[in-house]
């Protein structure tokens, strides 16, 4: 049976084939260049259907910091013809890779691999160095002899395939795609690879990691049973670590730094949340506490891991540890809040989220959750007060505006609760439901108000889109 990732990247692929067939053909790319503006639409398009899908990981401290390593090779880089994303996908295939437009995608198994953040930044300045050179682009100039649909097949094998996604191509012309072995050159690997070591020493960081890096792939290749993605997409290793040497050796001499932006030990105990097989993480992070009984990160996960597998009573023994070693550790005290509020045990949940909330007043879980545990003990004011922080932000957790529509409620603020009513049934496809409470919201503000405009664009939006689908099978309004 194939797992719920394979399913979403299936139905991924085949929009990708779909749009770019549509793509080439609608704009004459036949017999046409690739332009920027060609390659922005379509990585644009290739990200959308990726973030809907939900492949990419969304927790906020992840997206942060490979947006901000990112960023700090781009620092180092020539000026970029893109404004660049960068994003982590939700996979244990060992693989990292760059569309056109801009967009850099690793894999939540390359980042747990790596020794140093050095490391992880020399894959990114590699990545970054084939858009600039815009490698994919002269990839497709030239196939467009071998015709679209093998082409589509070619590009999206290149960007997904492998590991444990080769099965998400499976059904499509693959024979084909594999006969014409389409992947970057061994000139495209060379120039990514001096380009990436510039922009990777220019950052700041030793040159020495990209070499480190590709040394480490071989090592979980000899280890391992599978190849790892990373050399379906990124072929001649062994020539590229002998041309890496030799830069090394003539021209980037001086040693830079392994971190930079920090936390890398953090991030990776943070993927490994994500992980299927509970099991396999909690003897992770054992092994670790073996390894070195002061790591606050192995004893943070396996705490983590402890609470997930039912094992509360262990879990809060380690938090606890955790917590008095590293008593300002944002992360270990959210957590731990949230542990207690979901045994009922409101005075100590209130008392570590609020103090979480100092640490950083921007987390939606502990906003969440302190607005939560101060509805648990019927304190519904302090509740909106804290929900009120959030109302600003494109959230996506449903729940949040059904929370927040509660407290409104509770504080005799019908306006308001119909509001986020609105949102939350929106969030949850129902627009029938939505447009009810968007309208009776509408009664409550003036209609020259800034609310009142918010709750007509709603209005509209949803109408717009009834106009556009058949009413079989919608939901019908509440009574």
């Amino acid at each position: 049976m194939n797992c719920p990732i394979h399913f979403s990247l299936k139905k991924i692929l085949i929009f990708f084939f779909t749009f770019v067939l549509f793509f080439f053909h609608t704009r004459g790319i036949v017999t046409a260049s690739f332009t920027i503006e060609d390659e922005r639409k379509l990585g644009k398009e290739f990200y959308e259907k990726l973030e809907k899908s939900n492949v990419l990981i969304r927790n906020p401290k992840i997206v942060s910091y490979i947006n901000q390593l990112g960023n700090k090779i781009l620092s180092g880089s020539d000026k970029a013809p893109f404004e660049y994303r960068f994003s982590v996908i939700r996979s244990s295939a060992i693989n990292a890779f760059a569309t056109p437009g801009g967009y850099v995608y690793v894999n939540r198994g390359l980042i747990n691999l790596v020794d140093k953040e050095s490391e992880l930044a020399s894959v990114l300045a590699h990545e970054i160095a084939h858009v600039n050179s815009r490698h994919i682009a002269s990839i497709i100039e030239k196939s467009q002899k071998v015709g679209i649909a093998t082409l589509a097949a070619i590009l999206a094998g290149a960007f997904l395939g492998g590991g444990d996604l080769s099965a998400a191509v499976t059904g499509f012309s693959i024979a084909t795609a594999t006969s014409l072995n389409l992947k970057y050159s061994r000139e495209h690997e060379e120039e990514a690879d001096r380009i990436g070591m510039y922009y990777l020493v220019s950052a700041g960081y030793d040159g020495k990691a990209m070499l480190d890096f590709l040394k480490t792939m071989r090592r979980y290749e000899f280890y391992s049973s599978s190849i790892p993605s990373y050399f379906l997409t990124h072929p001649g290793t062994d020539e590229r670590i002998r041309y890496l040497d030799a830069l090394l050796q003539t021209t980037y001499t001086s040693s830079g730094a392994e971190n930079i932006i920090g936390n890398l030990k953090r991030i990776q105990t943070v993927l490994m949340f994500g992980e299927r097989n509970l099991d396999h993480s909690l003897k992770h992070f054992q092994n670790e506490l073996q390894k070195n009984p002061d790591d606050i990160d192995a004893l943070y996960g396996l705490a983590i891991i402890q609470e997930r597998l039912g094992k509360t009573t262990e879990s809060l023994v380690n938090l606890h540890k955790a917590l008095n070693r590293a008593p300002h550790d944002e992360d270990i005290v959210r957590d731990l809040g949230i542990i207690y509020y979901k045994m009922g045990r409101t005075s100590e949940s209130i008392e570590l989220l609020r103090k979480a909330l100092a640490l950083d007043d921007n987390n939606d879980d502990t906003i969440l959750y302190l607005g939560r545990s101060y509805e648990m003990r019927g304190d519904y004011a302090s509740a909106l007060d804290v929900y009120k922080k959030m109302e600003k932000k494109n959230i996506e957790n449903a729940d949040i505006y059904y929370s927040i529509a509660t407290a409104y409620g509770k504080n005799n603020d019908p306006g308001n609760s119909h509001f986020n009513f609105g949102k939350y049934f929106k969030k949850k496809n129902k627009w029938e439901s939505a447009l009810f409470h968007f309208k009776a919201a509408q009664k409550y503000f003036p209609s020259d108000s800034e609310k009142s405009q918010e709750i007509e664009k709603e209005i509209k939006s949803i109408q717009k889109r009834e106009v556009n689908t058949p009413r079989v099978g919608r939901n019908t309004p509440p009574l």
